[in-house]
C-alpha cells in the first residue's frame, strides 16, 4: 500500500496504486471528468489545451485523466471549411 495525499481535503489515505483523490472527495473528480466528456461531446477533436482553456481548468487535470487512461487520443482529421 502507498501512503497518498487527497489533492482537494489534504487528508493522508493508503490505496494500492498513486491515486491523488480519497474515497471522500472522489466525487469532486467525477464532477470534472463529467464536465469534461460534456466539453468533449459538444466540441469533439477537441486537444487537452482547448478542454483546459474551455473549461478553465488547469491543463494538468485533463493530462492526468489520460494518465488514468480515463481519456485517450484519438486521430482527427482537418477538413477545408466551405
Amino acid at each position: 500500500m502507498k501512503q497518498n495525499r487527497c489533492k482537494y481535503c489534504g487528508s493522508e489515505f493508503q490505496s494500492p496504486d498513486t491515486r491523488v483523490v480519497c474515497n471522500n472527495c472522489k466525487w469532486i473528480d467525477e464532477a470534472l471528468f463529467s464536465s469534461i466528456e460534456r466539453y468533449l461531446k459538444k466540441y469533439p477533436n477537441s486537444n487537452a489545451l482547448q478542454i483546459s482553456e474551455g473549461l478553465e481548468i488547469s491543463l494538468y487535470e485533463v493530462i492526468r485523466f489520460i494518465d488514468e487512461g480515463r481519456l485517450e487520443f484519438s486521430r482527427g482529421k482537418f477538413e477545408r471549411l466551405k
